[in-house]
């Protein structure tokens, strides 16, 4: 039997998306899920709605795109409110400094060195804001958990793909720098 449903079978031990994620997040990343979570229940749904219900209105649903369309852009909504706002009640907001600012630990803004001189910067955060062209990493990234504890000079080992790549800590700050530009 073959589907759109069948999937490769993956072993649950070894899966990488099995992997529990952790709950932490920034303020901002926070504010963040917040207002796509109030966008999307209190302006789209109700748009997605009027829509749907303004097709259905027009008679045959079974010839009506407008009305499959919208109806399933509609439950594709409500199965993203669904899932942020349970998310929102799991996540822990880390909205104060660590005790020791000169190691590395979440929210940091990490400066590293490779063997070649090249320099890598990458901040810290939550699994529910890590974006690639800002080099915002997961907290449960390999990269950020051979971080997490480093202090300035030390040396960060990480497994990659490609062999183990090596990285010193040249800078280490907590400063909030979406304010600052």
């Amino acid at each position: 039997m073959q589907g759109r449903n069948m999937t490769r079978w993956r072993d649950p031990k070894k899966d990488p998306r099995q992997e529990k994620k952790s709950n932490l997040i920034t303020p901002q990343g926070f504010d963040r899920l917040q207002g796509i979570h109030d966008h999307l229940s209190r302006i789209k749904r109700p748009q997605l709605s009027a829509k749907v219900g303004e097709a259905a209105a027009l008679g045959d649903r079974s010839e009506n795109a407008d009305y499959t369309y919208n109806k399933k852009e509609l439950n594709r909504v409500i199965a993203r409110i669904r899932y942020l706002r349970k998310r929102l009640d799991e996540l822990q907001v880390v909205d104060r400094l660590p005790a020791d600012t000169g190691k590395v630990y979440f929210g940091a803004y990490v400066t590293l060195e490779d063997d070649d001189g090249q320099t890598l910067e990458v901040r810290i955060v939550g699994h529910d804001e890590t974006d690639t062209e800002k080099r915002w990493i997961s907290v449960d990234a390999p990269l950020a958990k051979a971080m997490l504890g480093k202090a300035l000079d030390d040396d960060v080992v990480v497994m990659a793909p490609g062999g183990e790549s090596h990285y010193i800590v040249t800078e280490i700050q907590y400063r909030d720098r979406d304010s600052a530009t």
